[in-house]
């Protein structure tokens, strides 16, 4: 791993911990609405008349998630079961992202689109960037197809991002708008979004780093 990736991965790592002790600090907090994530999800969703969204619990810790494919709303048990500050922050987010799919949010609509093209392209990109960085010197074709395939997953890194603010903004005006939490717990929701969403940002700004560190490579054996 090179000092940019290091540098990342460490930055990667600070704002990863800040974020799940935030979270765990939140979850002490027992919303005074006393409702758990999964009742904020349903309310939130029938609020929005979405009856074909399913919320469903999931092993795990932090696997909260919304599908698109199955347009369901997978909550991790501490959330789906969990009746503060944390919990409703996580589970309105995710129901966040199925408004977006019911609204048709063109964020959401490009990121779903190239899922499909990223499963294979994951699967072929680490071996194309070692194949072109050890043959660099004989052909540059490999490493320029491992650029290219690194180029998309940097895209999808990018196009997450507006996906990501866009749904805790959903989520938190949600929130206030039905009494769910009071000004303390919406700010605790708030920052443990906000902390979340900052761990989209270093992956991101890491994959640009390690992308344009690549283009350099193959800029200085074209010279």
């Amino acid at each position: 791993m090179n000092l940019i990736g290091i540098i990342f991965l460490l930055i990667s790592v600070t704002v990863g911990s800040i974020f799940k002790n935030r979270l765990n600090a939140y979850a002490k907090t027992r919303l005074l609405a006393n409702w758990s994530g999964a009742e904020i999800a349903a309310k939130m969703l029938s609020e929005y008349r979405i009856e074909h969204v399913k919320i469903t619990c999931t092993r795990g810790h932090l696997t909260d998630h919304y599908n698109p494919l199955t347009q369901t709303v997978n909550l991790s048990e501490q959330v789906y079961y969990g009746k503060n500050a944390a919990a409703a922050a996580i589970a309105a987010h995710e129901c966040g992202h199925a408004v977006q799919h019911a609204q048709g949010y063109a964020f959401l609509r490009f990121r779903s689109a190239m899922v499909p093209v990223l499963s294979a392209t994951t699967r072929f990109m680490p071996w194309a960037i070692m194949l072109g960085i050890s043959l660099i010197h004989t052909t540059l074709i490999p490493l320029t197809l491992g650029i290219a395939l690194f180029a998309l997953t940097t895209l999808f890194s990018f196009i997450s991002l507006p996906v990501e603010f866009d749904a805790s903004r959903r989520a938190l005006a949600w929130m206030d708008s039905q009494g769910v939490v009071t000004s303390q717990e919406h700010q605790m929701a708030k920052n443990a979004l906000w902390w979340a969403a900052m761990t989209y940002v270093v992956a991101a700004l890491g994959a640009l780093a390690q992308l344009l560190h690549l283009i350099n490579i193959l800029g200085s054996k074209k010279r």
